[in-house]
Order: structure tokens, then sequence, then C-alpha cells
């Protein structure tokens, strides 16, 4: 049994993307960390994400003019990445370079195809010529002659993995329309060279497995089928060319309809997911993502991709990576133990429905609603007694085998009672292996109810679901931008507050939204004030603050500027004479978005069309707070969920950043930015003072400690 999960956005590859993919993904490759990838696009620019935070965490780029052309890899035993540019160029660095000039490089001697990174062997390089060296050999004489294999054969593919303690690297070549397939085993420099059986299709795509001393070559051919061939590992070095003969593994075919595929990984022993088009007469052809039961022969689950793909597919870690249009998409899949049951969708205990099959109600067809479901999800998973007359228990089967997907589907038009309370029986009924794929499918199915019904909007079950579910954006991506359209602020800040995978973009409509709305409207919502209530104070006066100031170390000297900053709040008062240059629900949502996680370099572009009034009222809140956390001693603003001082100043640099000539030009923001420099510059030279007595500090530290007093005492000491 096989099944695809929920899917979210890695990346965007397109211009804006950020992370220099605009030139198209060249290859993906596993990262130094489970839970890392590496991207290489076609062009100068290698990215390096964390899979679950969807966020880049190192970026490096070759200089105008070279070009990346093959793969970056990450050598596992030393940390270290590895990439050749310009064919014959290699270079190595690690995650603190940012400057490749400056990083090892070797010139080689011959052009490379590519490098393969293994985890116990290090990396293999191959050579266009079919050459194979380690990494390590290689670099002990970089200009070393590489001997030249396959003549005028153009590698079309390769592979490297472990077998016990040997690496073994095998690839495929292509002549005048015949294939051939190379095995090398590194160490002891034995070479194998096989022929394809030749026929009318053609090889497009390959991957390969060991198993029981044999490597097993899958080999997807352009009429749609895959076929296996089995190339032993020992083998008798006086043996001339053989000729691999190949048996069929599976049709890419089902119910008429056939599958064009591009590419195609193994999942396991039984289930091969295939990336193409799948065409039926008469219908236009619709790219998709299939994974396939190979021991039955059929098809277990498909995801359609309305945007096109550019035909690569890649897995790791139970995750399929592919591009979806402009953005490289993950889906997370299952496998289970093949049985003809799971095969012929029948298993009873299946525990992995296909998110992707009841998302979109649009694309269910009526025959869906009577076919076994082949990812069909008992709501009574309790035993079925068998041999029943159908027309006695009719009703009860129907609603024991009833997937989520045909009960959202069955209930697309039912009445807005009815929709809900069946949704809550849902949730309640729901087994806890598959809750978040179910609670996905629910939020979708609210989310679209949503956008085709503009009066519809079920606030209170939204809000439950958020509250006491563990959600993310990219299980429910609809959410927030429906909660937007409602303009509805209490939703938006719980999600800003719980969802750690926010994209960018919508976390900037959010703050533009906030910074957008009049104070009278804002006074009118409920928002959750528990972040600010202890520090937006109308009450708040200038004895207050000198006092506190003081306590902190300030002398009267540097009172000046920080007095000058608390002045020119009050001119960005409001009419009641609040202090803070915002009222407490504008606060609140502020604060939301000041605490939720983001990458700079994708939301920096976001912030440059935030309108210059809005500039002004964030960064005057940003100064406030800046002033309230430093008059406190352990500068932590009192109250729970409040924004830390490094997040403040994070957000008041990228809004300088962003905006720093339209604030110099504007004339409303010169006192905001004169009191800024006053204010910083008073805390620098305080931090100063304190750092001219930091070594008398730690030496009475030093002294304390060496002193064992059992009763009370006081001591004066006099610092020199």
């Amino acid at each position: 049994m096989a099944a695809l999960c929920e899917s979210f956005t890695l990346c965007g590859l397109g211009p804006s993307g950020g992370v220099g993919l605009g030139s198209g993904l060249l290859a993906l490759e596993p990262g130094p960390d489970p839970d890392h990838v590496l991207l290489t696009d076609h062009g100068r620019t290698a990215t390096l994400f964390k899979v679950s935070d969807q966020k880049p965490l190192g970026c490096w780029s070759v200089k105008h003019g070279q070009i990346i052309t093959c793969p970056v890899v990450c050598n596992f035993e030393t940390h270290e990445y590895v990439a050749v540019h310009d064919d014959k160029v290699l270079r190595i660095w690690k995650n603190q370079d940012i400057n490749l000039d400056k990083v090892f490089k070797a010139t080689l001697s011959a052009d490379v195809y590519r490098i393969h990174s293994l985890p116990c062997g290090g990396p293999l390089v191959l050579f266009r010529g079919g050459g194979v060296r380690t990494l390590d050999v290689l670099l002990e004489a970089p200009q070393q002659e590489i001997e030249n294999i396959v003549s005028d054969e153009v590698i079309k593919w390769s592979q490297a993995f472990m077998e016990g303690q040997q690496p073994v690297l095998i690839f495929a070549t292509e002549k005048d329309g015949d294939f051939f397939v190379y095995v090398q085993k590194v160490k002891i420099n034995s070479l194998h060279r096989y022929k394809l059986e030749q026929q009318d299709s053609k090889p497009m795509s390959f991957t390969a497995y060991i198993k029981n001393k044999f490597i097993t070559l899958l080999c997807l051919y352009s009429n749609d089928a895959v076929y296996k061939v089995l190339i032993p590992l020992q083998q008798n070095t006086e043996e001339e060319e053989q000729i691999l003969s190949k048996s069929l593994l599976l049709n890419l075919s089902v119910s008429g309809s056939i599958l064009k595929g591009t590419s195609f990984v193994v999942l396991d022993k039984d289930h091969i997911a295939v990336l193409g088009s799948l065409a039926a007469s008469g219908e236009e052809p619709k790219e998709c993502l299939t994974i396939w039961n190979t021991k039955f022969q059929t098809l277990q689950t498909s995801k359609e991709l309305p945007l096109g793909t550019s035909g690569q597919l890649w897995c790791y870690e139970e995750k399929f990576f592919f591009t979806h249009g402009k953005v490289l998409t993950v889906i997370m899949y299952k496998c289970e133990t093949a049985s003809l049951a799971a095969a012929v969708g029948k298993l009873k205990e299946s525990r992995a429905p296909d998110v992707s099959s009841f998302v979109n109600w649009d694309t269910l067809g009526d025959g869906e609603l009577v076919a076994p479901s082949k990812q069909s999800v008992p709501l009574n998973s309790g035993p079925q007694v068998a041999l029943r007359s159908r027309k006695n228990a009719a009703a009860k089967a129907q609603q024991a085998t009833l997937s989520v997907g045909q009960l959202l589907l069955n209930l697309k038009d039912a009445s807005t009672t009815v929709f809900e309370d069946e949704l809550r029986k849902l949730m309640s009924k729901a087994p806890m292996p598959d809750i978040q794929a179910i609670i996905g499918c629910v939020m979708t199915a609210i989310t679209d109810r949503c956008k085709a019904k503009p009066n519809y909007y079920p606030r209170s079950i939204l809000l439950e679901m958020v509250e006491k579910r563990d959600l993310s954006y990219s299980l429910c991506p609809d959410l927030m931008a429906v909660a937007l359209e409602k303009k509805d602020l209490q939703l938006l800040q719980i999600c800003l507050q719980r969802f750690p995978d926010i994209p960018e973009e919508i976390t900037y409509t959010c703050l533009k939204l906030f910074l957008s709305l009049s104070e009278t409207y804002l006074q009118s919502t409920d928002v959750n004030l528990e972040s600010v209530i202890c520090y937006v104070d109308v009450e708040f006066n200038n004895k207050e603050v000198k006092n506190e100031i003081l306590e902190n170390g300030f002398n009267a000297e540097l009172e000046k500027g920080s007095r000058a900053a608390e002045i020119s709040k009050t001119t960005h008062a409001s009419d009641d004479g609040e202090l803070c240059p915002v009222g407490p629900q504008r606060a609140a949502l502020l604060n939301a978005v000041l605490r939720s996680a983001y990458s700079e370099t994708f939301l920096l572009p976001h912030l440059k069309n935030l309108p210059a009034q809005q500039v002004v009222l964030f960064l005057s809140y940003l100064h406030y707070l800046h002033v309230k956390c430093s008059e406190r001693i352990n500068t932590t603003l009192p109250g729970t969920s409040s924004p830390t001082v490094n997040q403040i100043m994070d957000w008041m640099c990228l809004l300088l950043d962003a905006h720093f000539t339209v604030m110099v030009m504007l004339p409303e923001a010169k006192g905001l930015l004169s009191d800024l420099h006053k204010f910083v510059r008073a805390q620098v030279r305080f931090y100063s003072e304190l750092s001219k007595i930091e070594g008398s500090l730690q030496e009475l530290q030093r002294l304390n400690h060496q002193k064992d007093i059992q009763a009370y005492s006081i001591e004066v000491l006099e610092l020199i």
C-alpha cells in the first residue's frame, strides 16, 4: 500500500524566488543532515535548504561568466561541499565560507561529468571519458592523466552505491542508438562493459540498486514500460562484452490511459514512483505524479500537476521533490508492505489516505464513488461482518467503508449546518495515525467552500481547528488567504503565532493589513492582548520613565539622548495621550508578525513595497519597543508572547534596509531617525562604560566564589 500525503513549497524557481534559481534547477542532492538538500541551478548558484522549515541555510555563487557544470554534492566525511564549474575547475568549501573565489581551487586535466558522494566511501568523480577517481586520489595530483574509456559514446546517466566496503559506480552510455552499461569497482579498478538488448523503443531514464550480489537496473523506455535488468557483481574478467537481456517489470497503463513517463525512482521492493503525462483517448494529457505497485501491476495513487513540471523527480527521506510551475514542490509519501488487498484498495486497516485525491472536489469524477478506492480510510475501524445480505446491510456497509474523500464529496452541496456537523463528527472519529492528513483535507474542504460561496465563513470552526490542532501553513495553504480576504484579525494572529512555515509574502500581506486598518476599526476587533497588556499603558508618564532608566544605570548625560526619544514618541502618540504610537490591538497584531519565522532574503523584496507612511508608523512602534526593552535590566518585555529585543532590532534593520533612502527624504521621518540615532548612541555609550568595569566585576565574582561565608556579612569593596 502506498499513498501521497501532504505537500508544500520548498522555494520559488523564478527570478523572484530569491535563491538564485531563476535559470532552472540542474539537480537536487542530499545535504549534510537528513533534513537538508542541496539545490544546484543551471547557472552559477548552489543553495542549501532546510526542508522542514523551507528556509535557505546558505547560498554560494561562482563569478559572472562561470557556470556550474555538474551538481554540487556534500562530502559526508568532511562536511565540505564539492562543485565543478566550467567542466574542469574543482571547488571545495565549508559552511562558513562566503566567497567562492577564496576557497580551495584545482584545475583538472579532463572534463567532469558528475560527482557522486557516498556516506561512507567519500566522493567519486566520473569524467566524461568514463574515467573514475576518488576525490582524495584526484586531489593528490589534480593534473593527473585521465583515461578515455567510452571513446565516442556519450554518458547519459550514472549512479554510485556501496557494496560492503567497496564503492561501485554504474553508468550508461549511448552511441548511434545503441546503449551500453559500465560497472566499475573503484578500489580494485575492475571495469565491465555490457550492451543493452536492442529493441524499437529507447531507454529514457535509469535507476539502480544492489541486492544479493546483483545490480538491479531499471529502465524506463519510450514504449511506456519499465524493464528490469540483472547484472552480477562477480564477473570473469576474461569474458567479452555481454548483451544484457531485460524483462518487463511494469506497463504504465490503466483503464485505457497511458502514462508517458519522463523520470522515475524506486521506493521499495514493490513500489516505484513515475513522473509523467497521463493521456486518455480523446483527452488532453495531464502531467501527474504516480505510485505503482510492481508486484501486482497496479496504480496505487496519483496527483495531477496542472502547472506542469520539468520532468525531473528526486526522492529523499520519504519525500518527493519536483518542479511544479515556478516552484519546487515537496510531497511526503507512505509505503507499506504490498498485499493483494492493498493493491486493489480493499485493505480494511489502510492507514494512508491520498490527500490529493479529494482535496479538489472538481477533479473527482462520479466513477470514483462506486469504484473501489485505492486509498479508502474506514471511519469505523471495527471488524466488518462478511456474507451479509446486500439489501439488509447496504447502509451500514456504505458508512463503514466510506472514505474521507467520498464523505467530503458527498458534503459538497450539503447545508451549512449539516456540513459542519459532519466535519466535527469526522474529526472526532479520525484515527490518530492519519489525523494530520485528515485535518488538512477538512481545512481544504472548508476553505474551498468559502471561496465558492462568498457569504459562507465558519469562523468558529476555523478558530477551533487552529487553536486545538497542530496545524501548519503547508497543511492548509488557503486558510490565511481566506482570513485576509475576510479581515479576520483574530484568526490571522493565531496563525502567525502557531504556524512555523508561513511564506514571507503572506507575512508581509498580514503586516500591510495590520498597519492599514484604522484605530476605530481595530478597537472593535477581538484579538489577544496578552503580549502588550503589561507595557502599553495610557497612564505612563515621564517620571516613571526617568526612574526606570536610572535603575538600568543611565546617568544624566546619557539620559538626554533617550529623553529626546521619549519626547519624540509623544508627538507620535494618539489623540487620547497614549505614549505608544499604536493602540493595543494593533500592537498585539504587530507583535505576532515580529515573532513569526522568516528569511531576510525572501522578506526584504516584499518590504520594499510597504507604503512610506506605514513604514514610519511601524518603525515608530519598533522604536517604542526598543526603548521599553532598554528600560528593563534584563531587556525583556513583560507579558506572554512578547517580541524579544533581537527580533525588534532585526525588524528595524530590515525596514531601514528596505526604505532608507525614502526615510532620509521623507520630512515626517527625519525626527524619528534622529531619535533612533540618539537613542542608539546613548546605548552604545552606556555599554561602553560597562565594558570598562567588566574586568573588575569578573574579579569580584572570582573573590566571592573563593570565600565561604556562613553567616550574614556586609563587605565594602573599592573599585580603583
